[in-house]
């Protein structure tokens, strides 16, 4: 456990460690008082106010006689982490990976010039790929670039990683995003590429990603298969939306 802090900060740090990393299942009862004492050779003190600890957060419900339980709670994420698929998945222990479908430039059409103000008919670059979790299909992303930022994907490899990493990497200026989230049922392109039945349930993410002074740069919309991925949305007492994308740990059936 990390040092220079409290014993009771330690172990708390450690039992938020095991909710979060699943070692101490989510609904699931966590070891006794007696059991963490003798585990970490302490008296009941610092164990019972690292639990309070992370009872007051929300990392542990139950009290007034019964069992703590673990609870996962979404955490705010860096911004980064929201758009890039490749960095949420590493963040989760997954393996991502992508198919291109697809990279081209093309003529806006009036949807596409509208969600990233430039005229109908102007330049802008399209890309369409595939998206796994440990080899399995798990989302198909299609994303409109502007001009200026889509041009680099034509010196980039889009099967070798991240996109938003490698833009961001030439000073795309990529900075904040509005993400609409819905539902939508597989259409006959989505279903094969996803290997999925038609009609299959998807959750859809459409986002718009601006520069620092607020101009469009990117239009996306991204399918997801709702047995692998789902999203949270956390409200704080500050006002501020903390958006959360998860994994389910389960691969679909075909």
């Amino acid at each position: 456990m990390t040092s220079g802090k409290a014993l009771h900060e330690r172990l708390g740090a450690e039992f938020l460690r095991r909710i979060e990393s699943g070692e101490w299942p989510e609904g699931v009862q966590v070891p006794s008082e007696a059991r963490l004492c003798a585990e970490f050779g302490t008296s009941r003190g610092p164990v019972r106010q690292a639990l309070a600890m992370l009872r007051q957060e929300g990392s542990l419900v139950g009290g007034r006689g019964r069992p703590p339980v673990a609870r996962k709670v979404a955490r705010s994420q860096p911004f980064a982490s929201l758009l890039s698929f490749t960095q949420w998945a590493r963040s989760i222990g997954r393996l991502p990976g992508q198919t291109t479908v697809e990279v081209a430039r093309r003529r806006a059409a009036p949807e596409t010039a509208g969600r990233l103000g430039v005229e109908d008919g102007d330049t802008v670059v399209e890309i369409v790929r595939l998206r796994t979790l440990d080899g399995v299909p798990a989302m198909l992303e299609r994303s409109a670039f502007v001009w200026d930022v889509g041009r680099h994907l034509f010196d980039f490899d889009p099967d070798s990683g991240s996109l938003y990493e490698e833009l961001c990497r030439r000073g795309a200026g990529l900075d904040h995003a509005r993400h609409t989230i819905d539902a939508i049922a597989a259409e006959p392109a989505d279903a094969e590429l996803l290997a999925v039945a038609e009609r299959t349930p998807l959750l859809r993410v459409r986002r718009q990603t601006f520069c620092p002074d607020g101009e469009p740069l990117e239009f996306s919309d991204d399918r997801y298969l709702p047995s692998l991925t789902n999203f949270t949305i956390e409200n704080t007492a500050e006002g501020r939306t903390v958006a959360g994308r998860h994994s389910t740990g389960e691969e679909p059936e075909h």
